[in-house]
């Protein structure tokens, strides 16, 4: 018998680890606990409109591609992929629009038309991005940092690049407009993170999207999902949906497998956490497993915030509006640390409006509309102020839809076909995040690499993470790169060599070298 993996949630880290290791001669076992594969990247359908639940900017779609070409495949037979223009449209409470392009030229043309004075400090600020790009992903992406030597030994490339400065700080240090400082350093806010706080390694991202593209794929993010599913299952893969993993069974200091809700257990020589990394730490294992990732430890983590996100379709279309908007409001900082340190609700909000059908109309019924707004809140710790979400969610909608009505949509709330919401609760009671933050740990420079939960667990061997708790972080890249340093970690098996994956053996890298390969598993 092939040995087993047993994968804990089908979310994109959870699906990419899966198909990594199916391919590579492993006997996968992915455990879902909802009705269908995608976690944060779920899909709603309502009277033919299609929501994708969670992320909607692909980038690096090459992460997505190579995991066909690890099992013999080609993603063109599956995806498609559009890339986008704009690949953001930032709206300014004043009226100034900024058309965030994917062109070197095209945005020095927009800086210039925005700000004339700003147009060497973007090629300054280009070029440092990329610097910081080359050693942060390309270098160090898919390394794991097991050991505390790992992250010495990178320690001065980070002073070098000032990583230790915010992405606002080097935002600032390039660009004299307030508002392009905005542009240039909201891109934290899509992983998570506090654009005064979250370490300038960050800043990589406006260079990894001008590299590859912000892409959209027809169908949906959920086609990515359904097509990951798809080869997996034709890989041989076994899919178990509507099922619940209330334990990782250590036996001996390893782990051995899993116990279902009813008690079922599912062995296996290696199982992958692809669940919130603090609750697998909190929920999934007992506390005599526990020694780095204690609940004291988590006590004093940062989380990243959380999400108000309304679905909704309208029975007309609002061309005008971009597939990717940002509405920013009066106040930058203000609100941030509204949401981020004093989690309080505050009056005023900025906003993501996602619009799939500006790129593929057939995510709504003919003449029709699908969106999302999202606007980021404060998680559930206690510190802040206490919001009763299940009182307060609907009205809070309508804020959002009145402010939507005022300024790009008019007319909105007549043309309403369906509407739905997730809040922080979904978060922590559907997706099992602590404290309901939508990705997990807050990236900050001591909070990333080494100092997050391990892709090789530290508290039991032969227990692996991915997704966006654990390094390199959230983000669909991340979250992708997080499978590609597990596919490292798990040893390979005795028979592999017939070349179905390119990159095995091109790395050197650590691996459990306490790992027995004629352990029987059933």
């Amino acid at each position: 018998m092939r040995p087993r993996v047993v994968v804990i949630g089908a979310g994109f880290g959870g699906l990419a680890a899966a198909v990594r290791l199916q391919a590579r001669g492993y006997q996968v076992t992915l455990i879902e606990r909802r009705d269908a594969p995608g976690g944060r990247a779920y899909v709603y359908r309502d009277r033919g409109h299609v929501f994708d639940a969670g992320p909607t900017v692909i980038t690096a779609p090459w992460l997505i591609d190579e995991l066909f070409t690890l099992a013999g495949r080609r993603a063109d037979d599956y995806l498609r992929f559009v890339e986008l223009d704009p690949y953001y449209q930032i709206r300014f409470h004043d009226g100034r629009v900024f058309n965030y392009r994917g062109n070197e030229e095209r945005m020095l043309a927009e800086v210039e038309r925005f700000a004339p004075a700003d147009v060497d400090g973007y090629r300054r600020f280009q070029r440092a991005s990329e610097q910081i790009f080359k050693k942060g992903f390309e270098e160090l992406g898919d390394v794991p940092f097991s050991y505390f030597g790992d992250m010495v030994r990178v320690a001065p490339a980070l002073v070098r690049l000032r990583a230790y400065r915010s992405v606002y700080g080097m935002a600032k240090a390039h660009f004299r407009d307030e508002a392009l400082r905005q542009v240039m350093s909201f891109h934290p806010l899509l992983i998570g993170g506090h654009p005064f706080a979250a370490s300038a390694i960050y800043s990589m991202i406006h260079f990894l999207e001008l590299k590859w593209g912000v892409h959209f794929p027809l169908g949906g993010t959920g086609a990515i999902v359904a097509a990951l599913a798809q080869l997996f299952g034709e890989l041989g893969g076994e899919l178990r949906l509507g099922e619940t993993v209330e334990e990782v069974v250590v036996e001996k200091g390893r782990a051995a497998g899993v116990r279902l809700a009813g008690g079922v257990v599912v062995r296996a020589r290696y199982v992958v956490a692809n669940t919130d990394a603090g609750f697998l730490y909190q929920h999934l294992l007992g506390q005599r497993e526990r020694r780095r990732w204690t609940h004291g430890r988590l006590e004093h983590t940062r989380f990243s915030m959380s999400l108000f996100v309304a679905y909704f379709g309208v029975d007309r279309r609002y061309d005008d509006v971009m597939h990717h908007t940002i509405l920013l409001g009066p106040r930058y900082r203000g609100l941030i640390d509204d949401i981020f340190r004093r989690r309080v609700l505050a009056e005023d909000f900025s906003l993501y409006l996602h619009r799939p059908t500006a790129t593929d109309p057939t995510l709504a019924p003919p003449g029709c509309d699908t969106y999302y707004v999202l606007s980021p809140v404060p998680n559930l710790e206690e510190g802040g102020q206490r919001i009763d979400w299940e009182a307060d969610a609907e009205r809070y909608r309508e804020r959002l839809f009145a402010h939507l009505e005022a300024t790009l949509m008019p007319g909105l709330r007549s043309h309403l076909r369906v509407v739905r919401h997730i809040t922080p609760l979904t978060f922590r009671d559907e997706l099992l995040s602590l404290h309901g933050a939508a990705f997990s740990f807050e990236p900050l420079l001591w909070q990333s690499a080494y100092f997050r939960p391990h892709n090789r667990s530290e508290e039991v061997k032969n227990l692996f993470l991915v997704g966006a708790g654990t390094h390199p972080g959230a983000g669909l890249p991340g979250v992708l790169c997080s499978a590609r340093v597990v596919d490292r970690l798990i040893p390979r098996l005795d028979h592999e060599g017939d070349g179905r994956n390119p990159i095995a053996g091109s790395h050197s890298y650590q691996i459990d070298t306490e790992a027995n390969p004629k352990e029987v598993m059933t």
